[in-house]
């Protein structure tokens, strides 16, 4: 008995020690950041003070590192620099004509798909991608596409039949969330990306704004956060792109009926001191116009745009240090967007949500460490079945 007692006592010690050390370790971590962020918003580059204050006010949790550095007054004006003109344009569902099913679908060149005017911005020409003939070689109806940004890299699908693509809200029937995987098959499905904003939480939270699958109405609240816009599909297959912030659940129930409805969600259109959120990218071939070089900051990303053709385009970008990259501006969407024919294009909830399942794995999955290879538990997604 004598000899285990300094037996364990030495165990201790050392286990003592040990934590001492991962804790200095993590103290001095944190002390780093401190000092980092301190320099990037209060140093001599104003550019990099204006990407950090754009980036983080599109975070989920990490919004009041800002205010920690930056006066409301100093935020404002670096989001009102960088912001978008407002696109109240409506959808012009004539542009679209749904060929799928015609062979000519099949044999497309995508710099065709649709005239529209590209705009200038600071990272024209930057992009890589193969813009070769999108043709269907496995006969499954769907393309995938490597787009490589200079600070990201992206994972464009191209899904030829519009119809096959449908909202599916695991957490209306489940009361909780699943990664993009399960949705995926639990609905019979052989692709899918995240959905529209939702309250965060590690079960997977309710949607806000407004939900629609199958003509269904899953969730009516489209102003209970400020800016819920609505990402749409419809019945005839068009996506369309409403603003219902001034809508109530009558306002949403006519609308949808009017409109045709099938399957939609929302995501927030909102430029403040509190966050930095957009949704319209595309609007009748038109892209929206930037008041500063980059209209948000660079995040990973989700996006959803279709082409003239009626082919729907399905895009998600890494960010936040994964793999080295920072992420996609709005910029950056919208280039890739009109790059590949968008007529409609719009931004979906990013971040930490963005992912993309297809046939069995994940081809871009959450970029948040204890996520890999997988996603967050979402509420909602896009399935493709």
């Amino acid at each position: 008995m004598d000899n285990k007692k300094p037996i364990f006592k030495i165990i201790m010690k050392n286990i003592g020690r040990v934590f001492a050390c991962i804790g200095t370790a993590v103290a001095g971590l944190l002390l780093t950041l401190v000092l980092v962020m301190n320099v990037i918003c209060n140093g001599g580059s104003e550019t990099a003070r204006e990407i950090f204050v754009s980036t983080i006010l599109e975070t989920g949790a990490l919004k009041f590192l800002a205010s920690w550095y930056l006066s409301s007054e100093e935020i404002n004006e670096i989001v009102n620099k960088n912001s978008m003109d407002q696109f109240n344009e409506e959808v012009n569902t004539e542009l679209i004509t749904v060929v799928a099913g015609n062979e000519e679908v099949k044999s497309r060149n995508l710099s065709n798909s649709v005239s529209s005017e590209v705009i200038t911005t600071a990272y024209e020409g930057s992009l890589q991608f193969n813009n070769d003939e999108d043709i269907d070689e496995d006969g499954d109806g769907i393309i995938i596409k490597s787009v490589a940004g200079r600070n990201f890299y992206g994972t464009m699908m191209i899904v030829l039949d519009p119809s096959r693509v449908t909202l599916k809200s695991y957490y209306h029937d489940y009361k909780k969330g699943a990664p993009i995987d399960e949705i995926v098959e639990k609905y019979g499905g052989v692709a899918g990306i995240n959905g529209g904003i939702y309250y965060q939480k590690e079960s997977g939270g309710r949607p806000y704004g407004v939900t629609i699958c199958d003509g269904s109405i899953k969730t009516n609240k489209p102003q209970e956060k400020a800016g819920m816009v609505l990402i749409a599909l419809t019945y005839d297959n068009i996506l369309i792109v409403e603003d219902v912030s001034q809508l109530d659940e009558e306002g949403v129930k006519k609308l949808i009926k009017e409109k045709k409805i099938r399957d939609g969600c929302c995501f927030q259109e909102e430029f403040k001191d509190a966050n930095n959120h957009f949704v319209q990218l595309v609007i009748n071939g038109k892209g929206r116009e930037l008041n500063g070089n980059l209209g948000s900051g660079y995040n990973p990303r989700t996006a959803i745009g279709q082409r003239a053709d009626g082919a729907l385009l399905l895009f998600v970008t890494d960010g936040r240090g994964f793999s080295g990259h920072l992420g996609a501006s709005a910029s950056d969407l919208i280039e890739v967007m009109l790059d590949f024919g968008a007529v409609n294009a719009a931004n979906l909830d990013g971040g930490s949500s963005s992912c993309m399942y297809y046939n069995g794995e994940y081809i871009m999955e959450s970029t948040t460490f204890r996520k890999a290879n997988t996603s967050w538990n979402l509420p909602i997604g896009f399935v493709v079945k």
